[in-house]
């Protein structure tokens, strides 16, 4: 085998990315610390044409060094929006007829490989707080949660390792 040059990969520019459908996914970031890691999730929902992320509370914006280091400028091509009450967005999201699924590891969640996506719904993904997770206020509000099973000593992956594992597990379901 080979390896691909990029200019074989057959790439979207931004514009093209704004124009084409994207996955009715909607990525939420509840009081994330690391610039990396909001930088890495830009770039995982590129990969994925996920519809928007909103940046909540503590959550930083672009344009920032840090985050574009990881983003590698999928922060011109993704859409998104600050907003900083999560829970607010929750509702209002909700209020649109979004499906708020938490990543989280919570009582009664459903394992990641046993979630189902319903046809022609949108679904908003939060994913927490490097320390604390998502908030349990959030997690009250949400119509689901999602936790990923794990079987190490750990029990928790970095959010964007996180975010890369459901985003691919929901998109592959869904297309």
């Amino acid at each position: 085998m080979r390896k691909l040059e990029n200019s074989e990969l057959d790439r979207l520019s931004v514009d093209g990315f704004k124009a084409v459908t994207k996955t009715p996914l909607i990525v939420i970031l509840d009081n994330i610390r690391s610039l990396n890691n909001i930088g890495s999730v830009f770039r995982t929902s590129d990969a994925f044409r996920i519809e928007k992320i909103y940046l909540c509370g503590i959550t930083a914006t672009p344009p920032h060094k840090d985050i574009q280091k990881t983003a590698l400028g999928s922060t011109e091509s993704v859409d998104w929006d600050y907003a900083e009450n999560t829970e607010a967005l929750v509702r209002t999201l909700q209020a649109k007829n979004v499906h708020v699924i938490a990543i989280e590891q919570a009582e009664n969640a459903t394992l990641l490989n046993e979630f189902s996506p319903k046809p022609n719904q949108t679904y908003a993904l939060v994913f927490g707080n490097e320390v604390k997770g998502v908030s349990q206020e959030v997690v009250n509000l949400s119509n689901d949660v999602i936790e990923i099973p794990q079987y190490g000593t750990k029990h928790s992956l970095n959010i964007s390792v996180s975010c890369g594992v459901v985003l691919w597990d929901v998109f592959s379901k869904m297309s």
